[in-house]
């Protein structure tokens, strides 16, 4: 790798981040040297590395997380520091290109362009659907517009300028959480509020405290906070519980520096270094942090009104419940393996248990090794941090998967993998990916304490190999970025991991703001 020429300026930039020389020399190396690629060995389906739960069964891992529940601290974690400029994309492109959005000429469009004008046409059609419909009414009848009539006049360029800009809403630059998702008959809920009733369901312990942990960006926090102290007196008061609710945002040490195409520092205008946010891998970091034992992990996008939160409600303890379960089958095979005298049954038992349960299959060198050789690395392998992940059917949407993937070792374990980690030259790697059946919906339940009760470093357990580097533009000019490797593929690559399949109903993001349009989304 050339060595990175550093001016004294570049020195106080890089220290202002909580980075040292050594940090960006490497993270310049890794754009040199290029992301590896997974190697992908099969697509989990049912039977093989996915669950699926027989109904009977059910009933009794909800029992055993309601008992587990009463006496562990749970938490639910939530990152929701993105902003949501992707969900309002097209209408920000043909505000852009329009200086005047009417009607007619927009639905005329609609069938001759791309799909950004059918976009905004069912946005216009559809406009009085949408949750923060009244939100948005209210703040243009202030400034003296009246919004139904410009609806009649086929006039879209104030009503959309009011959903995007802070003159009204602003929703173009506040984050998914601040957004008014839902509406019923007490009025519109924000992402962020429905996370706050969707937990009060199965997050609470046997003192009705119920923890929630959303990661923020600094600029929004205040706005989060705000919310909080206006609806959780309501929300404690109809569901019987206290909640204790708090906020993290991302370190800026995770930045990551930007370079150009030919691997060289992106420099600003100004001549300054270019950092970037590390992605939602750095957010390890943040989840270390949590004084939890139990933790459940989802997306800030993936809620639904309280007529179908029940079957969200209901997975969730079945998912917790599986995890308490594993948990103790994991520390009744530790303890039958910790001592010198364990014998060879023991060993096998627990070779069994680390292969049928968690899917992780011995290493080339150790699968005919006699026990006593076995035993260290099944012990090392049972004491990591666990976790259940929910997997839905597959219908298409973009993002990661659960597949069978060959470590570095010669062994193979479960790993849920990004598009991206995908070698897209390597036809056998691309024929595997064709075959996925399942989809990862980011529905996860983790434990992060040691059977003594001490907390993992889950900074041991990431892949640090496991980057992204993506091609973005600043200033008019190319630049590529680095992630750090996400919060639930390389970031817990190193734990252990159990995929369940869930029904497709607990899976509803919201990716466009359309999407609040389906069945699912609406009251």
């Amino acid at each position: 790798m050339n060595r990175v020429e550093l001016t004294s300026s570049d020195l106080a930039r890089i220290q202002a981040h909580g980075l040292d020389v050594a940090e960006v020399e490497k993270q310049v190396g890794i754009f040199e040297k290029g992301a590896p690629y997974v190697n992908l060995d099969r697509p989990c389906t049912v039977g093989d590395g996915i669950k699926r739960l027989s109904d009977p069964d059910l009933a009794e891992y909800i029992r055993m997380y309601e008992h587990a529940a009463g006496r562990r601290e749970v938490t639910k974690f939530v990152p929701a520091s993105g902003a949501a400029t992707r969900m309002f994309r097209a209408l920000l492109k043909i505000a852009n290109d329009h200086e005047k959005i009417e009607y007619d000429a927009i639905a005329a469009l609609a069938g001759k362009k791309d799909g950004d004008y059918a976009e905004v046409r069912t946005f216009m059609d559809n406009i009085e659907r949408f949750a923060f419909y009244e939100s948005l009414r209210s703040r243009m009848k202030y400034d003296g517009y009246n919004l139904e009539e410009l609806r009649r006049k086929g006039d879209f360029t104030q009503i959309i300028d009011y959903v995007l800009t802070d003159k009204g809403l602003g929703y173009a630059s506040k984050p998914k959480g601040l957004i008014q998702f839902h509406k019923d008959k007490s009025g519109a809920r924000t992402a962020f509020e429905e996370h706050l009733v969707e937990a009060a369901a199965y997050v609470k312990d046997r003192k009705g405290i119920c923890r929630l942990h959303f990661t923020v960006s600094p600029e929004h926090r205040a706005g989060f906070e705000g919310l909080l102290r206006r609806v959780e007196g309501d929300y404690e008061s109809a569901n019987g519980i206290k909640y204790d609710v708090d906020f993290s945002e991302q370190s800026m040490s995770t930045d990551t520096i930007a370079v150009d195409m030919e691997n060289r520092p992106f420099r600003d205008p100004e001549g300054n270094l270019v950092f970037r946010p590390g992605g939602h891998g750095a957010l390890i970091g943040n989840l270390n942090r949590l004084a939890g034992d139990v933790i459940f992990i989802k997306n800030v996008d993936n809620v639904v009104p309280d007529r179908l939160k029940d079957e969200t409600h209901r997975w969730k303890k079945v998912l917790g419940g599986y995890l308490v379960m594993i948990e103790e089958k994991i520390r009744e095979m530790l303890d039958r393996i910790a001592g010198e005298d364990a014998g060879q049954s023991d060993i096998e038992a627990a070779a069994a248990f680390v292969k049928n349960e968690l899917c992780i299959g011995m290493p080339e060198h150790l699968e005919n090794a006699p026990p006593e050789e076995q035993r260290p690395f099944l012990k090392e392998r049972l004491q990591r941090p666990l976790r259940v992940c929910g997997m839905v059917p597959s219908t298409g949407e973009p993002g990661g998967g659960p597949f069978w993937v060959k470590d570095r070792e010669g062994g193979t374990s479960i790993q849920i993998v990004e598009n991206a980690q995908i070698d897209p030259g390597d036809p056998d790697q691309q024929a595997i990916l064709k075959r996925l059946t399942h989809f990862n919906p980011v529905d996860i339940v983790a434990s992060v304490r040691e059977r003594s009760g001490n907390p993992y470093d889950l900074h041991q357990y990431v892949d640090h190999e496991a980057v992204f580097i993506s091609v973005k533009s600043r200033d008019g000019r190319d630049l590529k970025a680095l992630e750090h490797p996400g919060l639930w593929n390389g970031g817990m690559a190193k734990w252990n991991t159990i995929f369940v399949e869930v029904p497709l109903i607990t899976f509803n993001p919201v990716k466009t703001v359309n999407d609040l349009l389906r069945d699912e989304h609406q009251g």
